[in-house]
């Protein structure tokens, strides 16, 4: 496990302190890294797959309405089997 020297705003750190407490700083500084890297992540992920899928072929995802029942529908089907 490695260790580093962070340089933190004083009301960030308090915030940090009053959530996580003095003794829970490395915990919570790590765990909200991991978040972080996971968001952006996720954000690279939806970035280079934009576009790839087109409104024509997926006709029931065409309205916020059509992609509901679309959910509604897979669900009483799986529900069913």
């Amino acid at each position: 496990m490695g260790r580093t020297h962070v340089v933190l705003d004083d009301g960030l750190l308090e915030a940090i302190d009053s959530v996580a407490g003095e003794r829970g700083r490395s915990r919570f500084l790590e765990q909200a890294a991991r978040e972080k890297l996971a968001r952006l992540e996720l954000e690279a992920a939806v970035q280079a797959t934009a576009g790839t899928v087109q409104q024509n072929d997926y006709p029931d995802w065409s309205t916020r309405e059509r992609a509901a029942e679309w959910v509604r529908h897979t669900r009483r089907t799986e529900q069913a089997s």
